[in-house]
């Protein structure tokens, strides 16, 4: 074991070594006294954020739009990703199964920013673009996890209002559903939570919100306009944690 845990040590210090071979990193001139002036002067123009009032104004409606596109984009992944979780759990027989999986593969395999980017192009700059890149791919990460549960969820209550008559549709509403409501919400609540992180950052490539405004502001070099930016959307983050904690011990806890 001594001798296998040295060789494993040996390989990661030769792997980072040739890292750093390969990049051509120097560290001498990282640290030198002109990039540490450079990066002191940098740091400087973070320390005095801007708060005059036209800036707040504009970063207030782009926390709203930041808000609204992950609002909206969670919204709409959760109800695809219901729609697909029914079949993907095996209710609608075997080859809606594998057609659903496979479409809720796809949907989460491409990351936010590369929907967001195809968005753009396809939707255009603004909100638009990134609450369809976040509603694609979260809808495949929710889809997945819906089926999941659906499918260790008992059938016992389901196949008991369809043998008295009911149909799919009331046999999913009424005999599934209440069961693992709260599981489902917690999963939607937990998504949200990354999602106004993810839509912060969509901005950069042009799908709106606080993301577009600190993407301009680091262009332009308006550093303590980025401050700004920056605290806004830590608060935001913190906010939304606060509320979604808040939802989750109050619907789902109880």
């Amino acid at each position: 074991m001594k001798i296998k845990g040295l060789a494993a040590v040996i390989v990661v210090l030769a792997a980072i070594a040739s890292s750093f071979a390969y990049l051509e990193t120097n560290f001498i001139e990282l640290f030198s006294r002109t990039s540490l002036a450079q990066m002191a002067k940098f740091a400087n123009g973070f320390l005095t954020p801007d708060f005059s009032r036209s800036h707040l104004y504009a970063i207030a409606w782009a926390c709203l739009e930041t808000l609204a596109m992950s609002a909206m984009g969670t919204l709409l992944a959760a109800l695809l990703g219901i729609i697909l979780a029914l079949p993907a759990a095996g209710r609608l027989g075997t080859l809606f199964k594998a057609v659903a999986r496979f479409l809720l593969n796809a949907l989460r395999a491409v990351p936010e920013l590369v929907w967001a980017a195809l968005m753009v192009l396809a939707a255009g700059l603004g909100p638009n673009a990134g609450t369809l890149a976040l509603a694609l791919h979260t809808a495949g990460v929710l889809g997945r996890l819906f089926a999941e549960t659906l499918e260790n969820t008992p059938s016992a209550p389901s196949d008991a209002i369809r043998l008295a008559g009911g149909g799919r549709l009331a046999a999913f509403a009424y005999g599934i559903l209440p069961s693992v409501w709260p599981q489902l919400l917690a999963y939607i609540l937990y998504r949200w939570e990354n999602n106004i992180r993810m839509a912060t950052i969509l901005g950069f490539v042009g799908a709106g919100g606080l993301g577009q405004m600190l993407q301009i502001s680091l262009s332009l070099f308006q550093l303590a306009q980025a401050a700004t930016i920056i605290l806004a959307m830590l608060t935001l983050v913190l906010l939304v944690d606060a509320f979604s904690a808040w939802i989750r011990q109050r619907w789902i806890n109880h």
